[in-house]
């Protein structure tokens, strides 16, 4: 059952308008620019508190990026899969959310 599971989840696709890619990819290239960045003060022997900081906004960062994708899932991919009678796709969510805590 797990192997059918696997098979439907990699079927799964959201489609994006151009305006959406190209919003979530210019914020996933400037996490790679952060991420860069937090290399080069490692290989720069930075001070760590300066590492840290830079980390957190890194962080802080990921999380906005995943709150905008988890909100547009929930607005679009939730509500259609509840609306057709799937409303195993709440435990979905509730794992979502666990993994954001």
């Amino acid at each position: 059952m797990d192997q059918e599971k696997c098979a439907c989840c990699r079927l799964k696709k959201r489609p994006r308008s151009e305006e959406e890619k190209k919003a979530l990819i210019s914020r996933v290239n400037r996490l790679t620019g952060q991420m860069n960045g937090v290399k080069k003060m490692i290989e720069e022997d930075r001070y760590c508190d300066d590492v840290l900081i830079q980390l957190s906004a890194v962080d802080k960062a990921v999380k906005a990026l995943a709150t905008i994708i988890l909100e547009e899932h929930m607005k679009s991919c939730l509500v259609e899969d509840v609306q057709k009678g799937n409303v195993a796709v709440v435990d979905e969510i509730v794992d979502l959310f666990r993994r954001f805590q």
